[in-house]
């Protein structure tokens, strides 16, 4: 029976699958960056619609969170495959909370730099620049931010193991 990766590929042109294939890293950390996207969102209107209403930056810290721990779990298991270790949880969590703060950043100066909230604007407004800010920009330098990231210093790619049975870490190209 074939994986869900090659169901997946079967549905992809032809000419398209070699691109693929060659990068499943990226490809993967992709698709768990676009499921833990939609979680974000969920969980960032979620929350300003209900107990953070005046507080954006804090709603879209708290759903950040949430979709990270998500993303862990995620990326550990089926972009990166790794088993896991205390050092590479250490780290994600690092960069992921630096990550947060990329992401947190262009909704913060779209609120209280450039002053895009109410009375100043419409609530319509508002809403907008606090999604295209925060949810599309800021997602989109902390995602690249991450890539490299995690792809640098917490999930390494492991050599077979050398004489003494442990695993070497090998660089990879970034």
């Amino acid at each position: 029976m074939p994986s869900p990766t090659q169901r997946a590929l079967a549905l992809v042109p032809a000419r398209l699958r070699p691109f693929l294939v060659q990068h499943r890293k990226l490809v993967k950390f992709l698709l768990v960056g676009g499921t833990c996207f939609v979680l974000t969102m969920a969980v960032n209107f979620g929350l300003k619609l209900t107990v953070l209403h005046a507080k954006p930056v804090a709603s879209l810290t708290v759903a950040t969170v949430v979709a990270t721990l998500v993303s862990y779990v995620l990326n550990r298991q089926w972009s990166f495959r790794t088993n896991g270790t205390h050092r590479e949880a250490v780290l994600f969590f690092v960069v992921s909370g630096l990550a947060i703060l990329v992401n947190d950043a262009p909704l913060a100066v779209s609120r209280y730099l450039l002053d895009l909230r109410e009375p100043d604007v419409s609530a319509f407004t508002q809403e907008v620049a606090d999604f295209l800010s925060g949810m599309i920009v800021g997602t989109l330098l902390a995602m690249v931010f991450r890539y490299w990231a995690m792809k640098r210093w917490v999930f390494l790619s492991e050599r077979p193991p050398a004489a003494g049975g442990r695993p070497e870490p090998r660089p990879e190209r970034v």
